[in-house]
């Protein structure tokens, strides 16, 4: 979301109405989901994209000149052949919604807000009946704006907190009304103890990827911003007592990079007492399972100690830095998603239904996104993903 509030920023700064654009619905397979975004100024800057670009966003941005000149929203519904759909990751010949507005800024930078104190919010669109109107809905129990009436504005309010939980947004039918459950969540937070090489291009790729960056190091010639120009906060000082100050929950990685003893054992014995979503540590098998004996001595139970990544990061064959980096980031945006860490084109693969005719639908030549391939030392597991 991060993103998108820096491309509302962006076009806002120069002259001129902005459109909203934003996949609703779609039927079939898509790399982009439901909440997809682009955002069309009127003198002609596009930022973003509802699928992947090519013939489906082009027409949708020729839309958004009709809505700018009208002030008024305006629901597309986009009949796709093979071709099209092709080239936007469907398998087939289908439909997608997206909907188009001008931007009014005001409920987006409550959600801003709110997001920044580590709450989660959504905002419920209409798609008929009165087109456009919203209904906000944030977790700390308040809702604000209608839908137009009372009964539907409960409804929708009871579906927003359920698909803010889920953390998945949709459209729904309720009460023969049709209206779009946007959810917006705050950055997933990536923490880092040890300012190493490593963990510089890991922050680049962090704030790449959506995530609000910490590095923590005790040594103030390395915890710089001339070495850490996109990190979000750097911190100095000891840190098993600064890593308490952050939330160690379902949606936090943390990461090791300090390859020290010292720092390594006081952070996983407080790391282990939480909810923190991903535990990776740098390192060799040998040091990590020495790291792991020393933690049961010291009174850690030897189940809990799987929630430890060691070594870290999936297999891509990296060397330098930057490499170790993406490794690491892949694995800790696998685990986010629930995904395998395989290939696609082997899942694909595995998974296609022979004989489907389509001269174009062989498996694995495109699909939904998802992480490449794993580390050799990093076997496939049962971890629960971050929320």
């Amino acid at each position: 979301m991060a993103e998108l509030f820096d491309q509302i920023d962006e076009l806002r700064r120069s002259r001129g109405k902005v459109a909203v654009a934003t996949l609703v619905n779609t039927r079939g397979t898509t790399p982009r989901k439901e909440g997809a975004k682009m955002l069309v100024g009127e003198g002609g800057a596009v930022l973003g994209s509802v699928t992947i670009g090519g013939c489906v966003d082009a027409q949708v941005i020729e839309q958004t000149e009709n809505v700018l000149t009208t002030m008024k929203p305006q629901l597309l519904e986009l009949n796709l052949g093979d071709e099209e759909a092709w080239e936007i990751g469907l398998t087939c010949g289908g439909t997608i919604e997206v909907f188009v507005e001008p931007l009014t800024a005001d409920l987006l930078e409550r959600v801003r807000a709110h997001n920044n104190r580590g709450g989660r919010a959504a905002i419920v669109t209409r798609l008929d009946g009165p087109v456009g109107t919203k209904l906000l809905v944030l977790d700390d129990g308040s809702a604000t704006g209608t839908l137009g009436d009372a009964a539907l504005d409960a409804a929708f309010t009871r579906e927003a907190r359920t698909a803010m939980t889920e953390g998945t947004s949709r459209t729904l039918f309720l009460e023969n009304t049709r209206a779009f459950v946007e959810v917006f969540a705050p950055a997933s937070l990536l923490l880092v103890v040890g300012a190493s090489h490593v963990s510089m291009p890991m922050t680049e790729l962090a704030r790449v990827l959506g995530y609000r960056s910490v590095v923590i190091d005790g040594r103030p010639r390395f915890a710089t911003r001339e070495r850490f120009p996109a990190v979000d906060e750097l911190r100095i000082g000891i840190p098993s007592e600064l890593v308490g100050e952050y939330p160690l929950v379902p949606s936090t990685a943390l990461v090791l990079m300090a390859h020290d003893y010292k720092y390594d054992l006081p952070v996983l014995h407080k790391a282990l007492a939480t909810e923190v979503g991903y535990i990776g540590m740098l390192g060799s098998a040998r040091r990590g399972a020495a790291i792991l004996k020393l933690l049961v001595e010291e009174g850690e139970n030897e189940a809990s100690l799987k929630r430890i990544r060691v070594p870290i990061g999936l297999d891509i064959g990296a060397k330098s830095a930057p490499e170790i980096a993406l490794a690491v980031m892949a694995e800790i945006q696998a685990a986010r998603g629930g995904g395998t860490g395989q290939p696609m084109s082997s899942k694909l693969r595995s998974q296609a239904a022979p004989g489907s005719g389509h001269p174009r639908s062989e498996p694995g030549v495109r699909s939904q996104a998802a992480p490449v391939s794993g580390h050799p030392r990093s076997e496939p597991d049962s971890r629960t993903p971050l929320q």
